[in-house]
Order: C-alpha cells, then structure tokens, then sequence
C-alpha cells in the first residue's frame, strides 16, 4: 500500500504525516513556520525526502490557506504567511523531491476529510462550516469539492448575513456577525473592556455564571449560526451539514443551534427541510486526511 506525504500548512507550524492510502497515519510531526520563503521550501523538502527515504513516500499532498489552485499549484489570496502567495508549489517540490504534489484550500481539506472517513462518510453531498475567529466553509458534491470560477465555493463567510437598509445602506458578513472573536469583542464592548480582552470560551464560562450579557449575546450568536446554516440548506440542499472549528466540540453546541432552527422552522418563513447537522470527527486531521483524499482523487 502506497505511502503519501502530506502537510497541513497553518498559521503558525506546519503539521505534517505519512499517511497510507486508507488513510491510517505512519508518522507525524510539526515544524514552525519559517521567515523566509526560502527556509519554508527546504523544509518542505528536507521532510518529505527523510520520508521517502524512510517509508518510500510515493507523493505529496497538501492542505494550505488561501485561493489555493489545484491544477496550477499556486495560492492565490491571503493569509498569514504572505510568501506562500505566488510560488509555484508543484514546480519546486517536484525539482525538490521527484514526486507529484495535489494541493487544496485548508477548508475544503477538512471537508473531504471528513466526507471521506469522517462524520460524511454516509453522504455525497455536503456542507461543511468552519466556525473559528471567521467563518469558513467548503462545498462536497458527489464526494468532490465544488471550488468555484473564483475558488470562492463554500466561503460562507463573506455572506451577507445582516442588513440595514433605513437610511444608508449597512451589510454584515456572517464571519463579522458570527464568528467567536465577533461574539467576544461585542461583550467586552458591553461591558466596558477593551476589545480582544476575553475570549469566546470566556464569554461561554460567562454564560454558565448566569452573566446577563453574555447570556443575551450568546443567544443572538445561536440564531446568526442558524440564519447561516438555514440559507446554506436552502441554496445547496445538502444531506447534512458538518460543523467544525473548536466551538463545535463544545457540549450541547448543535442542541443549541437546533433550536433556533426549530424556531425559524416554525416561523413565517417558507421552508419546511430542517438542516441535519453533525460535528467533525477528526479535527485537525480532517484537514491531512482531505489532503490525502484529493491527491487520491487527482492521480486516478
């Protein structure tokens, strides 16, 4: 059974593994993001030739933020490491290494991750929602991530969630009405912090405490998921929508959510298919897992 080598390329460290082709994990490690774009590439190198060394790595595969164009493999976009923008990925690995690379968009890795062996295995066709300090996403039709013209497919985020149209015209995104850090920067507001003091876990640790404002503030971040995931149901009709991002794993998280969706349910809007959400079930492994899976995909 063949071995890949596949990285996780995140803000602040790169996670890597040696995964084989059923998706059962070899070895894994980290290393920190370098300065320079120059270290980055060595290191990506330097890796997976130990690894073919090693296992006899027969490819590679990569999970990255940004615009991330499969065919090409270039990373259009932003994000946290500016130099990732604009290299060729396929071009120098290959004079690196020798071996054949597939990349994909983090967000839509962790989807095919999990649509693959996770919480959507059962399913061809899903949503999955990424709820962190914005909201991401990714479309899975027939087992395959729908990217998109612009490779904007499923960035959920950038909806327009909110309007206020008395007076001059004011849109919120969903990732600016909805996000954790959204939710916490408007109860420190409330309470007279200075913004990025709390956190969302602590505004959830208010919560518990009875904390009036939190209470009020967490109730209106349950209904902008809602909202959210209500429209996502009605403009893809997925089986099921998968909901991942630290937040997800909190205790009673898609209970809470379910019963604002019973709420518009039974509202005066039309709709009458209630979404079916579940959380993932490999976390950050989803993102190498979909990595892997779309390197699979692409060398049939």
């Amino acid at each position: 059974m063949k071995k890949i080598m596949v990285f996780d390329i995140g803000g602040s460290a790169v996670k890597w593994s040696v995964i084989k082709e059923n998706g059962e994990f070899v070895e894994s490690n980290k290393f920190n993001i370098p300065k320079t774009e120059e270290e980055f590439f060595f290191d990506l190198a330097k890796t997976t030739n130990e690894m073919k060394v090693k296992y006899d790595v027969k490819g590679i595969a990569i999970s990255a933020p940004g615009a991330v164009d499969s065919e090409t493999g270039i990373i259009g976009g932003v994000s946290a490491i500016a130099y990732i923008h604009g290299p060729n990925f396929k071009e120098i690995l290959k004079e690196a290494t020798d071996l054949n690379l597939a990349m994909e968009n983090d967000a839509n890795c962790a989807a095919l991750g999990e649509c693959w062996l996770g919480a959507g295995k059962e399913n061809k066709d899903l949503a999955f929602v990424v709820c962190g300090s914005g909201i991401g996403g990714a479309i899975v039709k027939d087992k395959k991530i729908h990217v998109g013209v612009h490779k904007h497919g499923g960035e959920f985020g950038y909806c327009s969630i909110m309007c206020e149209l008395d007076g001059e015209p004011k849109f919120t995104s969903w990732s600016q009405a909805g996000s954790t850090t959204a939710l916490a920067n408007k109860v420190a507001k409330l309470k007279g912090l200075e913004e990025g003091s709390i956190d969302g876990v602590q505004v959830f640790e208010l919560c518990s405490k009875s904390d009036e404002i939190a209470i009020k503030e967490v109730n209106k971040y349950y209904f902008t998921m809602a909202v959210g995931i209500y429209n996502i149901q009605y403009t893809f009709d997925p089986e099921v929508i998968i909901l991942g991002g630290a937040i997800s794993e909190r205790k009673g998280y898609i209970d809470e959510i379910n019963k604002r969706l019973h709420i518009m349910m039974n509202s005066d809007l039309e709709g009458t298919i209630k979404p079916v959400l579940k959380t993932c079930k490999y976390g950050n492994d989803a993102n190498k897992l979909g990595a892997l899976c779309n390197y699979l995909q692409r060398e049939k």
